[in-house]
């Protein structure tokens, strides 16, 4: 493989990046489309999926490709599902690819997108949470990530939640509507004017989430988020309580003391967030000597994955695929 390509697929709901690069980190080609996760689109995300890496081949020989890696969430379900995996088949061959595509955890993808570290942790806070401990370049011992009913504690989805919790509390309450109450009203009913009956502008809320899915809770992390920035009590409140969920989910995979590398990764953690600055103070107080690293182009990180079995200095190979 040391005179082939590699390919690397960074696979989610909203959108797909591929990279084609050869196996010493020369970046030849990436393309983008829309959400190509099968896991979660069914068989129809295949031609997003197919579509980003036309994009990142251009020219170039689909044979030529030795190596590919595919981050994908959920990715363990393809293969309890044989006609979505006979689908996908039939799309990877489909695009003259001759390799065995080797399919990972997208949280694995974040890791590596941080680090060349074999061994280290990783915390992903996106519209779900998700921690994970790596060793060897392998996922150990995964927490959380259960989904909106059950878990994905301190994620967009949670935020939102509780923006909604302080929206009814204060008018339960009878009280003038926080910052972030008020922003809530206006996001989900139009007006942040409160009906002179109380109840009847909470029964209309707890109706607007009901009937949207569950998930779009998550629509409202942003709101949390410069509310927070604007001092409103309500919403530091909610982020610092997130930050302590993400925190006492890193300690689930994490031992005390451990110095190896943590990496941050998914929207809410790898931009400069309030969150991410929570999180990050109470990771100084509980890991002091641990370095805390954003997570990069989770696609060249795939495609760094794809020749990793082959290069000699896997740190250079990673510093060259994903340089800023």
């Amino acid at each position: 493989m040391s005179d082939k390509l590699v390919l690397g697929l960074d696979v989610g709901g909203t959108s797909t990046r591929a990279v084609l690069a050869t196996p010493d980190g020369r970046r030849l080609g990436a393309g983008r489309a829309g959400g190509g996760n099968p896991t979660t689109h069914g068989a129809a995300a295949l031609g997003e999926l197919t579509g980003a890496i036309r994009a990142a081949l251009g020219d170039t020989a689909p044979t030529a490709v030795a190596g590919a890696v595919l981050g994908m969430a959920g990715f363990t379900k393809l293969g309890a599902d044989p006609a979505l995996r006979a689908a996908f088949d039939q799309a990877w061959t489909g695009l003259g690819l001759r390799c065995e595509p080797q399919l990972v955890s997208d949280v694995l993808a974040a890791y590596a997108a941080g680090t060349p570290e074999p061994d280290g942790t990783v915390i992903v806070a996106g519209t779900g949470a998700i921690a994970a401990r790596v060793r060897g370049h392998r996922l150990d011992h995964v927490a959380d990530g259960h989904g909106w009913l059950l878990g994905d504690l301190g994620s967009g989805y949670w935020l939102g939640r509780e923006a909604v919790r302080c929206a009814l509390r204060d008018l339960d309450k009878e009280r003038e509507p926080s910052a972030l109450a008020a922003g809530v009203l206006s996001e989900l009913l139009g007006t942040d004017t409160v009906a002179p009956r109380r109840r009847d502008t909470a029964a209309a809320l707890v109706q607007a989430v009901v009937a949207a899915s569950p998930i779009a809770l998550a629509r409202l992390a942003p709101l949390v988020l410069r509310c927070y920035d604007a001092d409103d009590p309500a919403a530091v409140d909610v982020v610092q309580r997130g930050a302590a969920h993400l925190a006492d989910t890193v300690a689930m995979v994490r031992a005390p003391g451990e110095t190896t590398v943590l990496v941050r990764g998914g929207g809410l953690l790898t931009n400069d967030t309030p969150l991410a600055a929570e999180l990050a103070a109470t990771i100084s107080v509980s890991w002091p000597a641990t370095t805390l690293r954003p997570a990069g182009d989770a696609a060249a990180a795939a495609a760094w994955l794809a020749a990793l079995p082959t290069t000699a200095d896997p740190h250079s190979l990673h510093t060259r695929l994903l340089a800023p």
